[in-house]
């Protein structure tokens, strides 16, 4: 077969475009381009092998670990077919998602600190001492937290407004059940803590003033607006110049009866879903990882995803995708 032929079998494949288009921009190990494209190792692995055998990709070894990028030395007329493929491969449906999860698994080998977290959190369970609990660190954290006016969207009945409310400035806790922040205000009443106000509210239109909270929280809510983009979009409206958005919420999943069991409207988000709408939203060092994995059935996956207002300039994407 000749080598004009071989190559242009290997470029006719979607999903083999697909890969070259991320191995064009990046070199990326097999895992990185499962985290991407949600594709099995299995596979991405077959289709790397027929792209290595028509020689347009390269690897290398690092460690435990192989590395794949597109192959620099294409000239003549595989080159002139390779560039060809790639500008069409901008067409196809999964590029724009491809785009945004390059994005967010390239900060993620940047972020070291997310590295060590682990690492410590491994060595906390790991080894027993007197009085070591994540209940007493979890404490001696809320101690710490700076006297900010923070924003509890989907707050339930408010456990963690409450929490955050002995040490902050201020919490505003929105909720759409008028029986739930009735019980809210009550039980903030008789503990004392008069820095926390209920308000009824949608979380995707909260009723709360422009640009005058440092922090929004969306823990556990997300997946229950009709429309997250929009939520997040007034996140950015109530915060001001510098404030940030924390979302902690289920990784998408397959349990259909969380609709009927807890009233779910979204089967949880992938990693890609949130770095898009919050870059949408023009926030700005948008973080996105998996944080939790429940051992028993249907192990839930935690994911936390975060980024800031930019303390200058409108910073916002024109464009909007619920």
């Amino acid at each position: 077969m000749s080598v004009t032929l071989t190559i242009l079998r290997a470029l006719a494949d979607p999903t083999r475009l697909r890969l070259l288009a991320l191995l064009e921009r990046e070199e990326l190990s097999v895992h990185e381009l499962q985290e991407i494209t949600r594709l099995g190792q299995s596979r991405i692995s077959t289709h790397l092998a027929q792209l290595a055998a028509a020689g347009l990709v390269r690897s290398r070894r690092e460690g435990r670990r192989t590395f794949y990028r597109l192959a620099g030395d294409l000239n003549g007329e595989a080159g002139t077919l390779v560039r060809s493929a790639l500008a069409g491969a901008a067409d196809l449906p999964q590029a724009a998602d491809d785009a945004t999860n390059l994005r967010r698994v390239l900060q993620w080998r940047r972020d070291q600190a997310q590295l060590s977290f682990h690492q410590v959190a491994g060595r906390f369970d790991r080894v027993y001492g007197p009085g070591r609990s994540w209940q007493a660190l979890g404490q001696f954290l809320l101690r710490i937290v700076p006297p900010l006016v923070v924003a509890d969207l989907g707050s339930g009945e408010g456990l963690v407004s409450e929490l955050l409310a002995r040490r902050c400035r201020k919490v505003i806790a929105v909720d759409n059940s008028e029986r739930i922040v009735a019980y809210g205000r009550a039980r903030a009443r008789k503990i004392g803590l008069r820095n926390l106000e209920f308000r009824l509210g949608d979380l995707q239109d909260p009723p709360i003033e422009e640009a005058s909270v440092d922090l929004v929280l969306l823990s556990q809510a997300l997946h229950h607006a009709e429309d997250p983009a929009r939520a997040l979009h007034s996140a950015w409206r109530i915060l001001k110049r510098g404030g940030q958005v924390w979302i902690l919420d289920l990784l998408q999943h397959n349990f259909e009866k969380a609709r009927e069991l807890y009233g779910d409207r979204w089967l949880g988000f992938t990693e890609g879903q949130l770095q898009r709408w919050l870059e949408e939203a023009g926030f700005r060092n948008v973080e996105v990882c998996v944080v939790a994995r429940e051992e028993t059935p249907p192990h839930f996956q935690t994911v936390l995803a975060g980024g800031t207002k930019p303390e200058q300039g409108r910073g916002r994407s024109r464009t909007r995708q619920p």
